[in-house]
């Protein structure tokens, strides 16, 4: 299982989708503390859905 940090641009992976988030999860908190977000500021992360598809 791969997984993606796209905020921050970080990758890992795992056998497990668990596995493979803990394994992002640490390699996220690494990267940032070498490169902290600009002025301390977090993305803000959402979730929505589309229904239907466009028509022409």
């Amino acid at each position: 299982m791969t997984v993606k940090c796209p905020e921050v641009g970080t990758v890992s992976q795992g056998r497990a989708v668990e596995e493979a988030v803990a394994n992002l999860k640490e390699a996220t908190e690494l990267y940032l503390e070498e490169f902290p977000l600009e002025d301390g500021r977090r993305p803000i992360i959402t979730t929505f859905e589309v229904t239907g598809g466009a028509q022409a």
